[in-house]
């Protein structure tokens, strides 16, 4: 990896795209410092105490939500609003067929998606102003001042993902990597010495931490190395492609295979697990359970919100179910195997020993299933091992670890990749070997 990074850095015009990439995320950095207008920092920061979806967006952004700034809601807004679209690109025909046009279609789609991403954007902003409203963290002075501070601080949350989306997609278009992932990495990394030098502080201050500290660092390195193993393992299905001759020209004869990733899903499982477990932690900070509950309703209210903490053993037990159903369904609309097959008969493509048809489309859904059952147990260790240390050791305060981990993994890797393919296509001979 480090010999790909200084390989690049020796060609002028990639050494330009990792200078620009650089300075969009200094830009991003400095966003995520700018103090939104009217807000008390010390009492949104005391919101952010226990695991709960304020808390999720808050590692996505970089730390930017617990202190009110101008970059609070992140990309948050737009990978909602991704996801949305990818699920409606599969439910609806006109999208699906927008999809199936080419580059023109993909333009249609993204402009589409910026449009639902704003949206969402003014609809977190207002959850997220009358949540900071309930919790005391605005300060209002005068008189019919409330609606102007409430446009301020709207105004301001949703022009700040804007920024953030646009800051994206200029990497995409002048830099190295996807830009929305490299800024989603800039704010989790962002937060790596904070967290590091808090443990330190732990130890310090109580000396009976002083091997619990070191082991979740060792734990935490053993995972990286883990996670790399995982993204990179694949099932090949070996494809073999018939002979036929055309004149006096033999096409065909060529031996390949079908690569399917374990970790083909990637982080979107427990995106979507993560979304779903934090919405009863979200309704309770609009809603807070009585503290001495009345009545069967305010009972069960109060047993319901304790059932979603992030501190709950039931809580570790149904996110990592989720994530194992999540990862079947991404999956399913990833790969279809019946297209596959036709695919394959179309091209006089077949596997070794299997008929062509639904024999093949058959084979490849059952090796689907293995493979998508052991990338979701992988996830799902992955996601619920930083719960389990919290459970054991609450006072590391270790929240999403294993995601962010994840998540930093994936990015560094795909970049590689890509700086690796445009040295390629430089014809640059000496450079990966």
């Amino acid at each position: 990896m480090f010999t790909t990074f200084r390989n690049a850095w020796r060609i002028p015009e990639l050494r330009k795209k990792l200078l620009y990439t650089l300075l969009i995320i200094l830009v991003f950095r400095i966003g995520c410092h700018v103090p939104v207008p009217f807000m008390d920092p010390d009492a949104v920061k005391s919101m952010f105490s226990e695991g709960s979806f304020f808390s999720y967006m808050d590692i996505l952004s970089g730390s930017a939500l617990s202190q009110g700034t101008l970059f609070s809601l992140s990309i948050q807004p737009y990978i909602n609003a991704s996801i949305i679209m990818q699920l409606l690109t599969y439910a609806l025909p006109p999208l699906e067929n927008l999809q199936k046009e080419g580059e023109s279609g993909r333009k249609k789609i993204q402009k589409i998606t910026s449009f639902v991403s704003l949206g969402i954007a003014f609809v977190m902003a207002y959850a997220y102003y009358v949540t900071l409203r309930n919790h005391g963290a605005i300060r209002v002075s005068g008189k019919g001042a409330g609606v102007f501070v409430a446009a301020v601080i709207i105004l301001s949350l949703a022009a700040g993902s804007t920024i953030v989306v646009w800051l994206g997609n200029r990497i995409n278009e002048n830099g190295i990597g996807n830009g929305i992932s490299m800024i989603l990495f800039a704010g989790i990394v962002s937060r790596g010495p904070g967290a590091v030098w808090a443990m330190f502080q732990l130890v310090k201050s109580d000396m009976k931490y002083v091997f619990a500290v070191p082991a979740v660092l060792i734990v935490f390195i053993v995972m990286i190395g883990f996670i790399v193993f995982m993204n990179e393992s694949e099932r090949r299905i070996p494809i073999q492609y018939a002979k036929r001759v055309v004149g006096r020209k033999q096409y065909g004869g060529q031996n390949t295979h079908i690569p399917i990733k374990i970790a083909m899903s990637g982080v979107m499982p427990i995106i979507f697990a993560m979304a779903i477990m934090s919405l009863p932690s979200t309704i309770s900070m609009f809603f807070p359970p009585k503290t001495d509950p009345v009545g069967f309703w305010q009972k069960f209210y109060a047993g319901f919100i304790n059932f979603f903490r992030y501190n709950s053993p039931w809580y570790a037990i149904l996110y990592f179910l989720l994530i194992i159903a999540f990862n079947y369904f991404y999956v399913s609309m990833q790969y279809n195997p019946i297209e596959i097959a036709n695919n394959l008969r179309q091209n006089n493509g077949g596997i070794p020993g299997i008929r062509p048809g639904k024999p093949t489309s058959d084979f490849i859904q059952r090796v689907l299933g293995k493979i998508t059952l052991v990338g979701a147990f992988f996830l799902g260790v992955i996601a619920i091992f930083p719960i389990l240390t919290n459970i054991a050791l609450p006072q590391l305060g270790i929240a999403m670890g294993g995601t962010s981990i994840l998540i930093v993994v994936s990015v560094v890797l795909e970049t590689v990749r890509t700086l690796e393919s445009q040295m390629m296509m430089r014809h640059h001979k000496g450079f990966l070997e």
